[in-house]
């Protein structure tokens, strides 16, 4: 493999990743922030929720954690703006900078990626006996960062915008809960959104680049006035659909395969796998809308979620993503011999679609802890049809 080829493998991972970190993100606090306090009713707002949620004040998981899922502890919330604004530690700083990537959204864009890679590695006879890891493996760490960058900047240009509603729906997010200012933000902001795309026109293919900033550019509209797709809820649902569910598997793929100069044919476990997940980012789509209920109430956001109502959209998602693993099934059991390995990709998909329907029966749509963990359990069943790619 050339290095030129290697250059094209390790950003064809970050670049089709950056396409589609189009979420939420927390920060740290600069000096000029110590003493900004939230205010009163937005703490009485923060308690009400805690209450008609049933949700404890005081958990066995850290601040950390609590931060990260979602805690509307406003004791909690209250001792970690306190803990950032008070102290200048490299661990705080840290800390911070690990909620400010909001890592349920980066986990699955390097599953995605890995799988990927690994799926063309594995299609392709040769590439890994022949691969030259010593050269390709620093290469990877650059699109990484690439990644983590377009990552800062596309969430943190959503949290900045949404600061009014996150301290409805998201008081933990540092901007809406006090621990950074604005300013902070805009300088994150723009410093990823600046060094992102120059490190990858620097390294990179040009094609990469324009990928690059075609995701970039995805994350800005969906969050800044006056396109803001997310306030439409099909513009949002198809611009997170295309890009996590099609572009990203495709595209993947296509660029690992012209790394290592083999010719690119239509693999039918890549044809699976972007059908697959196209459908399946539609449906966390609608259903990443579910804890957002309150805030994008009051704020006018209309999403399914605030014009269907939780149950029936829970309901729906469910039956999508059944259907979705009832295609995989039958996929499995109608393709030719040695299309697929029939144990992973029939026993695979029976055994998550099980899951899927316990974590549905342990919904209550009544209460918001348990609206959070049935959206997560979708997330983890989204990482785990990556774990499962590579083996189908």
């Amino acid at each position: 493999m050339t290095k030129s080829a290697s250059l094209q493998l390790c950003c064809g991972m970050a670049a089709f990743s950056g396409l589609l970190l189009l979420g939420h993100v927390q920060g740290f606090t600069p000096s000029g922030a110590i003493g900004r306090q939230v205010p009163v009713l937005q703490q009485q707002h923060q308690r009400q929720l805690a209450s008609r949620y049933h949700r404890p004040y005081y958990t066995a998981r850290s601040p950390l954690t609590m931060s990260v899922e979602g805690d509307f502890d406003p004791d909690a919330l209250a001792k970690a703006r306190q803990e950032a604004q008070e102290s200048d530690s490299i661990k705080t700083k840290l800390r911070a900078l690990y909620k400010f990537t909001r890592p349920h959204t980066i986990r699955g864009t390097i599953l995605a990626s890995i799988a990927g890679t690994t799926r063309a590695l594995i299609d392709t006879p040769g590439a890994i006996a022949n691969a030259q890891w010593g050269y390709m493996l620093p290469r990877a760490f650059l699109g990484m960062f690439a990644l983590l960058l377009g990552n800062a900047f596309i969430v943190g240009i959503n949290q900045i915008y949404d600061e009014d509603i996150d301290k409805l729906n998201k008081p933990f997010l540092p901007v809406a809960n006090g621990e950074m200012s604005k300013r902070f933000a805009w300088v994150a902001v723009v410093t990823s959104g600046v060094v992102g795309p120059i490190v990858v026109n620097a390294a990179f293919p040009p094609l990469l680049f324009r990928l690059y900033s075609l995701g970039l550019f995805l994350g800005l509209i969906y969050s800044v006035p006056p396109i803001r797709t997310k306030k439409n809820p099909i513009l949002a649902g198809l611009t997170i659909a295309t890009v996590r569910g099609f572009l990203l598997n495709f595209g993947v793929y296509y660029a690992v395969k012209n790394a290592i100069g083999s010719t690119f044919a239509w693999s039918p476990k890549v044809a699976f796998v972007a059908r697959f997940m196209t459908l399946f980012a539609s449906v966390i789509a609608i259903t990443k809308d579910l804890p957002d209920i309150e805030g994008d109430k009051a704020y006018a956001i209309d999403t399914f979620a605030t014009k269907v109502g939780v149950k029936r959209i829970a309901q729906g998602a469910t039956g999508a993503l059944f259907l979705n693993y009832v295609h995989a099934v039958a996929t499995g059991v109608l393709s030719a011999a040695g299309t697929f390995k029939r144990i992973p990709m029939i026993g695979g998909h029976i055994a998550l679609a099980t899951l899927l329907l316990i974590r549905f029966r342990q919904l209550d749509p009544d209460s918001m802890p348990s609206v959070k963990k049935y959206y997560k359990h979708i997330w983890d069943l989204f990482y785990l049809e990556y774990a499962l790619y590579t083996l189908i």
